[in-house]
């Protein structure tokens, strides 16, 4: 994703394109730190712009299952780390645990007040995740040294979590977190109707991503 101006208005509209999606989210998550007047250190900004870049598409935040996509629960991510026979399949879960409450938490918050889980749940539940596999890394190689990041998103997690809250904030019509959902739903199914909604809320399509819908 790029910004474009468009020259009627001075708003802010966005240009959805495959190869720009890290571009949109780094500069976006450089700017809600500075809104919030947080610091963080440049592997932890990296790995939240590679976090958002992966969540973006549905197969990387559902899981697949005979039902369709889905997604398991926190405490289940938990169970399958205490479950874990190898340390790759324990780290992967905690990994996991901590990414999507965070990812939740932060751009679904809104959402949870009407269900029984609320977004205090997701930041304990995150925040401990990252902990655990901030220790679980710290002599470890497996996981690109990625230790001291863990342990930086969980000792500030909620703080991380504003940080993607921020990007919620309207923009016109919709907010980010809407214009990802209709992008989500374009790219994987192709929905005429979620590209002509996102067309009308400022967003141009590239022909490169239309192909990359389509395949």
């Amino acid at each position: 994703m790029q910004q474009s101006t468009n020259s009627q208005s001075t708003s802010v509209h966005r240009v959805i394109e495959a190869r720009d999606v890290r571009a949109f989210f780094q500069e976006s998550i450089l700017t809600s730190l500075e809104k919030q007047s947080l610091q963080a250190t440049e592997e932890a900004v990296v790995y939240l712009v590679n976090m958002l870049c992966d969540f973006s598409r549905t197969d990387q935040f559902f899981e697949s299952t005979d039902e369709g996509y889905s997604l398991k629960p926190i405490a289940l991510l938990f169970d399958d780390a205490l479950q874990a026979d190898t340390y790759r399949e324990r780290t992967t879960a905690l990994r996991r645990a901590g990414d999507v409450s965070l990812f939740i938490a932060g751009l679904f918050s809104e959402s949870l007040s009407r269900k029984p889980v609320d977004v205090d749940y997701y930041i304990s539940m995150g925040g401990m995740a990252y902990g655990q596999l901030a220790d679980e890394t710290v002599d470890s190689r497996n996981i690109s040294n990625l230790s001291d990041v863990f342990a930086e998103l969980s000792c500030q997690f909620a703080e991380f979590v504003d940080v993607l809250g921020e990007l919620n904030d309207d923009t016109d019509t919709a907010s980010n977190a809407d214009i990802m959902r209709l992008y989500q739903l374009w790219f994987r199914t192709g929905s005429a109707r979620a590209a002509r909604k996102l067309r009308k809320l400022g967003v141009q399509l590239s022909q490169d991503s239309i192909n990359n819908a389509r395949h």
